[in-house]
């Protein structure tokens, strides 16, 4: 194990009509709040009045930058640095998912810096303080309202990239699971095979001796797994969907790191595919993790073989390891296919045109992942294996 210094400061408020505290919570760190959220979905909710009227009771002045898409984009990430500088913003609330909560953190962070915001997303500046912001999420999947990470697209060259500092970590996240009920179903799906993937990337690593956070992983997958079919057939399930939401934050909130180094070779391969083509992140990485996996498992197959296990119930076959290994691949796949997530390039309509460049702009800093160093090859094949 690792030697590791553990430290998450995030609050987490976790029930039904939390988000009715969100001005008290707001009003400790100042009186001028920039609101960032998606689109309409907020106000047809009725989400967007209760928070409003909450920061009203406070007497915090609010200004708003609606907008965020998914594969949340830097040009919106600049128009809101902009405004929080113009207007000497204190705080920030971010309300929605993952792609408003990162655009959120972008913005906290180009605050304090002088230059273009993506500079700290090409390595050229480094993040170095982030005014505080605040997270009602209303999608579980990223786990973002909790970690230190965000990922912003470029829409100049398709480039989508990720950096991470602990000023970017939410002062406080609401999670009402009654929030969730009201996701589509593919957007439920997608947030489910997100949050597998998290837990996946960290899973996946060359470090021994790691049997609690193995234990904590392995029991956080059977949790989605046993609830995933729940929330798709029962929407309107709060005890199903209050499970999903809690293993999404879970799944990113840096627990299941402690000790261990993981892989994040998938992510970063997957964020060419949506840098690109502007699929859905979960989708992307239900498509790309089951190909990794194909391609590395030769690497330590007792691994995969002790995931095939403990979490699919495969028995393991001691004359055939690679048998066992293969099957919980296998596993992983009918799972994402059944809550209807595409597990090929072929199903999102992907095809050759792309996969050089990709794979080239996945690695052209450095090799990538951990468990095993990925080369342009070794992306390439994994992109093939995909399709």
């Amino acid at each position: 194990m690792q030697d590791f210094t553990f430290q998450n400061a995030t609050k987490i408020i976790f029930g039904k009509e939390k988000e009715l505290l969100v001005g008290q919570e707001s009003a400790i760190f100042g009186k001028k709040l920039l609101l960032h959220y998606g689109g309409g979905s907020i106000k047809k909710s009725g989400l967007y009045e209760r928070i409003v009227s909450s920061l009203q009771e406070q007497n915090i002045e609010i200004f708003e930058l609606s907008g965020v898409k998914p594969n949340p984009r830097v040009s919106l990430v600049r128009e809101g640095v902009s405004l929080c500088k113009q207007e000497e913003i204190d705080f920030i609330l971010a309300v929605g998912g993952g792609s408003v909560i990162d655009s959120a953190k972008a913005i906290a962070a180009g605050v304090y810096y002088d230059g273009d915001v993506w500079d700290f997303f090409t390595g050229d500046a480094q993040v170095t303080n982030s005014i505080p912001l605040g997270v009602v999420l209303t999608i579980p999947a990223a786990g973002s309202e909790s970690s230190e990470g965000t990922v912003i697209t470029n829409e100049e060259g398709a480039y989508k990239r990720a950096v991470g500092h602990p000023s970017m970590r939410p002062r406080f996240a609401i999670l009402n699971p009654v929030l969730t009920c009201t996701l589509p179903a593919y957007q439920t799906a997608c947030g489910i095979t997100d949050m597998t993937a998290h837990i996946l990337e960290r899973y996946f690593t060359n470090e021994k001796h790691v049997d609690v956070t193995d234990r904590l992983c392995e029991g956080t997958l059977r949790a989605i797994i046993n609830n995933a079919h729940t929330v798709l057939e029962q929407p309107e399930n709060y005890d199903a969907r209050a499970e999903i939401l809690w293993a999404g934050t879970v799944a990113h909130n840096d627990w299941l790191s402690t000790g261990r180094i993981g892989d994040w070779g998938s992510h970063d391969i997957e964020h060419e595919i949506s840098g690109i083509y502007d699929i859905a992140h979960g989708a992307g990485l239900a498509i790309v993790f089951p190909a990794w996996m194909k391609y590395v498992y030769k690497h330590d197959i007792n691994r995969f073989v002790q995931f095939a296990n403990r979490v699919w119930d495969v028995e393991i076959d001691l004359n055939d390891l690679e048998k066992t290994a293969l099957a919980g691949i296998r596993k992983m796949e009918e799972f994402f296919s059944s809550i209807g997530m595409p597990i090929t390039l072929s199903e999102v309509e992907i095809g050759d045109e792309h996969i050089d460049e990709m794979a080239k702009k996945a690695t052209e800093r450095w090799p990538i992942g951990n468990f095993v160093k990925l080369h342009e090859e070794d992306v390439r094949q994994i992109l093939q294996l995909a399709k």
